[in-house]
C-alpha cells in the first residue's frame, strides 16, 4: 500500500482523528469543482463539499464492494475540499473514512480531472473484508482520475477512473431524515420522531411516547408517558437525566448522521442515526 511519510497538520483534522494537534493551521484555497457532462451525466451536486459514500473499487476488472453492515455504512464518507496550495506543506482537508481508518489528502480539481496527493491515514488494523476494501480503495484513490458525476432517480453517483482503467464508485450520502429515523442515545436508549408530531423510544430501560412538535430549529416535547419498570441505580439516574432533557422546548442541530438536542447550557445529548 502506498503511503506518504510527510504527515501534514490539516490532513486528518478534518476527518475527526485526534492524532494531530488542534493548533495546526490550514490555509484554505479555492478550486474548480465542475464536472464535464458525458452523455446523460449531469452536475447535480458537483464534487466538492459533498459527502460521498464509497460503493465499490474495481481493480484489473475485479470488484471489491464496501461491506453493508450498518456501522460501516454509517461511518464511511469521503469529502473533497480542493486546496489551491495543495503542493505546499500546509496539507489538505479532503478525505474521511471508508468505515475504519481516517484518511486525509490533498485534492486538486480541474474540470473533470481530480488529483489526490499526500495521502495519510491512521493505522488501525481492520478485519476483512473491510480491511481489504480499504487497502484497495487507498491504492486507487491516490493519483490522477477522470471524474464523472451522474444522477438517477434523484441520487448522484461519482466515478473516479485512473489512467489504467481502475475505478472507485461513490454514491452521494444524504443526511438521514429528522423524522422517521431511529436516533440512538447510547446504550439501549433511543428515540424516533414521527410525522404526526409524536415521539416514541426508550430511556434505556423504560419505554416512552408523547407529543413532539418540530419547528424552526426547535422541538417541543409534551409530557412523556413512560413505563414504570424499576431498573438498576445507574440506569435510573441516566433515565432521569434523559427525561429532563427531552422535556419542554429544546433546540436541536443535525449534522450528517448526528443529532444534538440541547435543553440548556450544559444539558444536552447527542444521538446517532441507526
Amino acid at each position: 500500500m502506498k503511503r506518504t511519510t510527510r504527515v501534514t497538520c490539516a490532513a486528518l483534522a478534518a476527518v475527526g482523528t485526534t492524532l494531530l494537534a488542534a493548533a495546526c493551521g490550514t490555509e484554505p484555497g479555492t478550486g474548480n469543482d465542475s464536472v464535464t457532462d458525458r452523455g446523460k451525466a449531469s452536475r447535480p451536486a458537483g464534487i466538492a463539499d459533498v459527502d460521498w459514500l464509497p460503493q465499490k473499487v474495481t481493480v484489473n476488472g475485479k470488484e471489491y464492494v464496501l461491506p453493508k453492515d450498518a456501522k460501516t455504512v454509517r461511518d464511511a464518507r469521503i469529502v473533497f475540499k480542493p486546496d489551491a496550495g495543495a503542493s505546499r506543506d500546509d496539507g489538505g482537508e479532503s478525505g474521511g473514512s471508508v468505515g475504519c481508518n481516517s484518511i486525509g489528502a490533498d485534492a486538486e480539481i480541474n474540470g473533470d480531472t481530480v488529483r489526490i496527493t499526500d495521502l495519510v491515514q491512521t493505522l488501525i488494523g481492520c478485519p476483512d473484508p473491510l480491511g481489504e476494501f480499504e487497502a484497495r480503495f487507498v491504492d486507487v484513490f491516490q493519483g490522477t482520475h477522470r471524474a464523472e458525476v451522474a444522477e438517477r432517480d434523484g441520487v448522484s453517483t461519482l466515478t473516479l477512473t485512473t489512467p489504467g482503467g481502475d475505478t472507485i464508485t461513490f454514491r452521494e450520502k444524504k443526511p438521514p431524515a429528522l423524522k422517521g429515523t431511529r436516533w440512538s442515545l447510547g446504550g439501549d436508549a433511543h428515540l424516533t420522531l414521527t410525522k404526526n408530531n409524536t415521539v416514541t423510544g426508550s430511556l434505556g430501560c423504560n419505554t416512552f411516547r408523547g407529543r413532539a412538535t418540530v419547528k424552526d430549529g426547535t422541538i417541543e416535547f409534551g409530557r412523556l408517558a413512560t413505563t414504570r419498570v424499576m431498573c438498576a441505580g445507574p440506569v435510573m439516574k441516566t433515565e432521569r437525566e434523559l427525561a429532563g432533557i427531552l422535556s419542554g422546548k429544546v433546540s436541536y442541530q443535525q449534522e450528517h448522521d448526528s443529532l444534538k438536542i440541547t435543553k440548556a447550557p450544559g444539558k444536552s445529548v447527542t444521538a446517532r442515526a441507526e
